[in-house]
């Protein structure tokens, strides 16, 4: 045996203890898993000015800390793989439900959005007790090529022991294949569709507000009330998609219910 081999024989037989250790010691303690879903009225397609019922997963995963963490209906499937109270983070997905003239005819010509997800990381900060500041990015998976993510603030109160009010501004963003996925027209679909061919650039997609009144109904059951409005910016809101047969102006009203799973391991 090469005496390189023999050499490092010691530290590979050390590490080799060490990383179960670690990784044990990293999944010991206590847990929780929140799920349950929203159902809510919003626009059809992105940029559409006419509305439908939809319905969206709640998933969170973290440690338990001396307060469950703040969560809204924004927040996409996530594990907070590094949770030390006011600052968690690690990996979020989202499913990406698509879009094509089968649900609506305004679509009519244009190349359909595949149903796919996307997945990234998340980040947030309790800079003070009653505020959360968080972050995502995203990569499109099937649906789309491109970049997108997410930035939102929300201040929240306790008006009683059962019910808390949150709000706060919202934003998206996204790259230059996320834009064309969802609002460039080609050349061949102006011509299928009767849009005028439209080119899109990344930038940010949205600015808005968002709020809730979450009620807890009992230790692990909690229900919301919420709303939000948001106006397209930039290339979005410049689609031909949304300027002919759409709005900038995009408003959604819904209600969630989540269950909380408290766990050790």
């Amino acid at each position: 045996m090469p005496r390189a081999i023999l050499a490092a024989l010691p530290v590979l037989m050390i590490a080799a203890s060490v990383v179960p250790a670690q990784a044990e010691n990293w999944f010991s303690g206590d847990w929780y898993l929140k799920v349950g879903g929203a159902g809510f009225v919003a626009p059809e397609f992105k940029g559409d000015d006419d509305y439908r019922f939809r319905g969206q997963p709640l998933i969170s995963f973290g440690r338990q800390g001396s307060s469950t963490p703040f969560s809204s209906r924004n927040d996409n499937i996530s594990i907070g793989v590094i949770d030390q109270g006011y600052f968690r983070a690690g990996p979020t997905g989202k499913l990406v439900f698509g879009r094509d003239d089968n649900d609506s005819d305004d679509l009519a010509g244009l190349d359909p959005v595949r149903f796919g997800g996307e997945l990234g990381v998340f980040a947030e900060f309790y800079p003070v007790d009653w505020l959360r500041l968080r972050g995502e990015v995203r990569h499109g998976i099937r649906s789309h090529d491109g970049i997108t993510g997410d930035l939102a603030a929300d201040a929240f109160m306790d008006v009683t022991p059962a019910i808390r009010v949150s709000g706060g501004p919202r934003a998206s963003f996204g790259s230059d294949d996320y834009f064309e996925a969802w609002y460039g027209v080609s050349a061949d679909e102006s011509i299928a569709s009767g849009l005028s061919a439209y080119d899109a650039d990344g930038g940010v997609e949205s600015v808005g507000f968002g709020g809730a009144i979450t009620w807890k109904a009992t230790d692990t059951i909690e229900t919301s009330l919420f709303g939000e409005y948001s106006r397209l910016m930039g290339s979005a809101a410049d689609s031909s998609l949304v300027k002919e047969r759409g709005s900038e102006h995009q408003f959604l009203l819904g209600v969630s219910a989540t269950y909380r799973f408290d766990f050790s391991m």
